[in-house]
């Protein structure tokens, strides 16, 4: 959440900034007013002194080697349920500013198929998209030069169709149960195969087309191909956008304190 983010650094660094004025000037100025008979240390900087490491460590965790997020819709069905809570390697694609997501230490770049979060860029057809920015998860499918293609239920990648593998129908669980009667099928997306979800044969399939990824942005799709809005439907993702690679669930839960439902079996596993 961006607000989240903006008031960890705003915290941070105005902690950081009391201590520092504390330890260069207001210590010494209480010390030759007599120290602790004056009254002592302020409020402010005794608790900027307790609350700023636990503030700095965080804000470095968060930011430059793993964020938590949380799974809040289908789209990514069956691999990620909605309410799963997963990590997320910030460090996979470059070491990046908080708050602006400018890159700074050039890391690596997106694989096909891998799963990642990132920026929502925002519908085309609406300058104020009220999505926009906010964080999104989906797989990368087409990487800059391809040409990507969704035909009936077909995916093909440069000119060549991808192969699937029926594997029956979907039983879901929970909130899991909505996509109850569509097909799982196995992908073999070059480089990682995977399940999607797809209601085969239906007459108008969503998200029909042909695209070719220019450079500095990225194709991605949901595993739910029937209920995601992704790339078929707004556009490139732009590399700039990138927030990390999704790596592990650690948790799956619904309701305050998973009152509404707890899976035990999720935790811990890894991202298909």
């Amino acid at each position: 959440m961006k607000w989240f983010e903006i008031a960890l650094v705003v915290l941070t660094l105005g902690s950081g900034l009391v201590l520092l004025l504390d330890r260069l000037f207001l210590a010494k100025r209480r010390e030759a007013r007599g120290g602790l008979l004056d009254g002592g240390e302020p409020a402010v900087v005794d608790y900027s002194r307790a609350f700023f490491p636990v503030l700095a460590v965080v804000l470095v965790l968060r930011s430059f080697i793993a964020e938590p997020y949380k799974i809040p819709s289908s789209s990514m069905m069956p691999n990620l349920l909605i309410g799963d809570f997963i990590l997320v390697n910030k460090f996979a694609y470059g070491i990046r500013l908080p708050v602006t997501n400018t890159k700074v230490i050039p890391t690596g770049e997106p694989k096909r198929g891998d799963v990642v979060v990132f920026q929502f860029p925002g519908h085309p057809e609406m300058a104020d998209d009220p999505q926009r920015g906010e964080n999104f998860i989906k797989r990368v499918i087409g990487l800059p030069g391809d040409r990507i293609g969704f035909h009936g239920d077909t995916l093909s990648i440069n000119g060549e169709p991808v192969e699937y593998e029926v594997k029956g129908d979907y039983v879901g669980k929970g909130r899991g149960a909505e996509m109850n009667g569509a097909t799982l099928l196995s992908e073999a997306l070059p480089g990682r195969p995977h399940t999607i979800l797809e209601y085969l044969g239906r007459a108008n399939p969503a998200g029909q087309g042909d695209w070719n990824v220019p450079e500095g942005h990225y194709l991605v799709m949901g595993d739910n191909r029937d209920n995601s809005d992704d790339g078929r439907f707004w556009g490139f993702m732009p590399e700039r956008n990138l927030r990390g690679k999704a790596f592990l669930i650690w948790l799956n839960c619904s309701g305050w304190f998973c009152k509404d439902g707890f899976d035990p079996s999720r935790i811990g596993s890894g991202i298909q």
